[in-house]
């Protein structure tokens, strides 16, 4: 697993050279901070923004943390969607963030290999099984980390699901490609990954009792940094619309009344 100092140095590496893009070309480029579970929904908007408005906008993917440490250090960038709210709660007082609008909710769940062959239950107490390999996200670089130990500390077991683990990911993609190699037999993951074609092959979803894994509300937040503030905001309602909220929902998030319903 990268170290955090490794993985800021790439994306940070990353994120200057979009700046420098974006400096160069000749039509008005944008850069999106995204959380990985969110990157296949925002790929498929910002398309079509672009096609429609223009525009080339760059997707910056990493864990929530990273994300924001590398925006606040580089300076350059339009908007930024974590994995979960707290980012911003966290952040707010810092004057990076400014407007946002909802785009969507995300929920954890556990997820199996094809099948359920182990027969794990829906709880999260199965991650110690003695018969299990379990892993699960970092707390301190992204959100899925993060979401795991707040249902874990809530249930009293955060600290022994540690002691049990074969191993942490820093995020939801390293998650799923361990689970996909049969690396382990079940971990605590966004939900919403388990419907990804490559990903839905292989695994099984097990929803949690939702009084335990909230719905967590997905926040498209405008950059104070941004160069071009009224296309980042049109892009923001856009997301937020009829159209982004149907893709947000193919790609197995919860949209608005769905999550009200849980």
């Amino acid at each position: 697993m990268l170290s955090f100092s490794r993985r800021f140095a790439i994306l940070t590496l990353a994120i200057l050279s979009a700046g420098s893009a974006l400096a160069q070309g000749d039509q008005p480029e944008l850069l999106l901070y995204c959380g990985i579970t969110m990157v296949r929904p925002m790929t498929e908007i910002a398309q079509l923004f672009e096609q429609r408005e223009g525009v080339k906008i760059i997707i910056a993917q990493g864990g929530s943390e990273d994300l924001y440490q590398s925006a606040k250090k580089s300076g350059v960038g339009d908007w930024y969607l974590p994995g979960e709210p707290s980012y911003r709660d966290k952040h707010q007082s810092e004057g990076l963030l400014g407007d946002f609008v909802t785009v969507g909710y995300n929920q954890m769940a556990l997820m199996v290999q094809k099948g359920n062959p182990k027969q794990v239950k829906p709880d999260p107490r199965e991650l110690l099984r003695k018969d299990l390999t379990a892993i699960v996200g970092n707390a301190e670089s992204g959100s899925v980390g993060q979401e795991a130990k707040a249902i874990l500390d809530a249930l009293g077991i955060y600290q022994k699901v540690l002691r049990a683990a074969a191993f942490l990911a820093p995020d939801s993609r390293s998650l799923m490609n361990a689970m996909k190699k049969q690396e382990a037999d079940v971990t605590l993951v966004w939900r919403a990954t388990g419907f990804f074609p490559d990903n839905a092959a292989l695994l099984d979803v097990i929803d949690l009792d939702p009084s335990l894994a909230k719905p967590q509300a997905l926040l498209l937040i405008q950059l104070n940094s941004a160069k071009h503030p009224e296309l980042a905001e049109r892009f923001m309602h856009f997301t937020a619309g009829d159209e982004g909220q149907a893709i947000f929902s193919k790609h197995g998030f919860l949209d608005n009344q769905t999550a009200s319903d849980r």
